[in-house]
């Protein structure tokens, strides 16, 4: 049963809102003004708010404002009720944040419509999409939800075709795209001054690529590099924000992006630190082989060379081709050239630091 929080400072409206709500199977939370609206939405997490403007204490457009800028509370969906229609004051609800606006007096039909609409966008942006670029029309399309951001994004996206070790973009440039990977590998590093890379990431199918300077608007902190013939859409930096900024779907979603992303990494720099040698071009291979694997009958194969391997262990190429002799004499891999086979990866993952 969906969980609805209802804001709401006049009694009457409140109860028979709350009353067709219930009657539609949704679980009702009622507060009486805006603070304790906030509170209650921290405290229950519902699925879906219905707050009232015009209220004492905090207002509508305070409540909104207040959770949207907690993590926990921010991508909930968020309809407005008002008996105000003027264009400025919808214009206004919209550009904080909220998902609709119903002007008081509403039928039920109205509602609950608007309601159901929200929450299975909702439903829809929190799930995976497609890695490809129809799943990306998918997640762009989902996100737009109103007539007026149709706009926004695009209908042109470039697909551009990216060559075997060239550069989508270069540390220190400045960001002025998001990219998307339609097919293709592409590595991210950094380089020290002795020219050293560290590969920091690896991007497969279907994922965005530069976001994180993008959305910070800052220059370029790694490189950016294809490990074959590739190809990426790119989205303007104006449509992106355009979107990022009047929805917070897309918002919430970028944000769980970047979470997981930074999650992993600050793991990597973890492992980076203090596994052995032995242990850390095991997980690289693991890691390599869950970006980029290719079954070959019950073998899981990879295809990678020794200095991309090397700067995702974090060590000589030396150092590298050593350990991966060892081994292969250990019958773990299997390897020809720039080819592996992993022969057992159950030992791998148990590889003793």
């Amino acid at each position: 049963m969906k969980k609805i929080l209802l804001i709401e400072d006049n009694q009457e409206i409140r109860e028979n809102t709350s009353e067709i709500l219930a009657l539609a199977n949704y679980k009702v939370i009622e507060a009486e003004h805006g603070r304790a609206g906030v509170e209650l939405a921290k405290k229950e997490l519902p699925d879906l708010i219905v707050c009232d403007i015009m209220m004492p204490q905090l207002d509508g457009y305070g409540v909104l404002h207040m959770l949207s800028k907690n993590p926990v509370t921010a991508s909930i969906p968020f309809i407005f009720l008002t008996a105000k229609s003027e264009k400025e004051d919808f214009r206004k609800g919209m550009n904080l944040g909220a998902d609709d606006y119903l002007t008081k007096p509403f039928d039920d039909v109205e509602l609950l419509d608007a309601i159901e609409i929200r929450l299975k966008k909702s439903e829809i942006l929190r799930s995976e999409f497609k890695k490809n670029a129809e799943g990306l029309d998918e997640f762009i399309q989902e996100a737009k939800g109103y007539e007026e951001l149709e706009k926004l994004i695009s209908e042109n996206r470039r697909l551009t075709s990216i060559k075997k070790k060239q550069y989508l973009f270069m540390e220190g440039n400045r960001p002025n795209a998001l990219f998307f990977l339609n097919k293709g590998k592409v590595k991210a590093f950094k380089s020290n001054e002795d020219g050293r890379e560290y590969i920091t990431n690896l991007y497969k199918d279907g994922d965005f690529i530069g976001y994180l300077d993008l959305l910070e608007e800052t220059t370029y902190r790694e490189s950016a590099m294809a490990l074959e013939e590739s190809e990426v859409y790119i989205i303007p930096k104006d449509d992106f924000f355009n979107l990022l900024h009047r929805n917070r779907d897309v918002a919430s979603k970028f944000i769980k992006i970047l979470s997981d992303n930074l999650a992993d990494r600050e793991e990597r720099l973890l492992k980076l630190a203090y596994n052995s040698v032995r242990k850390r071009v095991a997980e690289s291979l693991m890691l390599v082989e869950k970006q980029y694997q290719r079954e070959e009958g019950a073998q899981k194969q990879i295809t990678i060379s020794r200095e991309d391997l090397a700067s995702i262990v974090g060590a000589s190429k030396e150092t590298v081709i050593r350990t991966l002799a060892d081994f292969k004499d250990e019958k773990l891999i299997d390897s020809q050239g720039s080819r592996i086979t992993i022969l057992d990866m159950d030992k791998l993952s148990r590889m003793r630091n």
